[in-house]
């Protein structure tokens, strides 16, 4: 899968919105969008039981708690998508494992934002707006990763 899911070989001038038209057009990409949805939907689950372990039988505080699932999701998202969505395992591990959790961070703000101004300016149901947010974070994150995180490294 690895040959049919690389970004699109284009010279260095052409503008990203031409390498994106060009990537929407390979099937592989869509199947790559696919497996990164379903460790997203793993990552959320994880993050969800991790977060209930801590809240309740150990008695984290709430806000500690969150973030303490939201790492071992992140990390959990991190070896799944290395693996399996990307497969990049010839890649630096230490270096797209930082890249991960900057695309990470950078779509939980995306993420959290748009859950306050759902909840707060909307009034929209709490769980609903999380989904929201969640799903609209989403592309940023997938694109984040594909081009930058798991991007293949090529010698010139």
């Amino acid at each position: 899968m690895r040959e049919e899911a690389t970004t699109v070989e284009l010279r260095p001038h052409v503008r990203p919105h031409i390498r994106v038209l060009h990537g929407i057009r390979r099937p592989a990409n869509w199947l790559q969008l696919v497996r990164f949805g379903l460790v997203g939907g793993v990552g959320f689950a994880v993050n969800l039981v991790v977060y209930a372990l801590f809240v309740h039988p150990i008695g984290v505080d709430y806000r500690a708690a969150s973030v303490a699932a939201w790492l071992v999701a992140v990390l959990n998202n991190f070896v799944l998508n290395r693996h399996w969505t990307f497969d990049a395992r010839g890649g630096r591990a230490r270096v797209q494992a930082i890249r991960f959790l900057l695309v990470s961070a950078a779509a939980e703000a995306v993420s959290l934002t748009i859950l306050t101004a759902l909840v707060e300016g909307a009034g929209l149901e709490k769980v609903a707006a999380q989904a929201l947010a969640v799903a609209a974070s989403m592309p940023l994150n997938f694109i984040g990763n594909k081009l930058w995180t798991f991007k293949e490294l090529r010698s010139t």
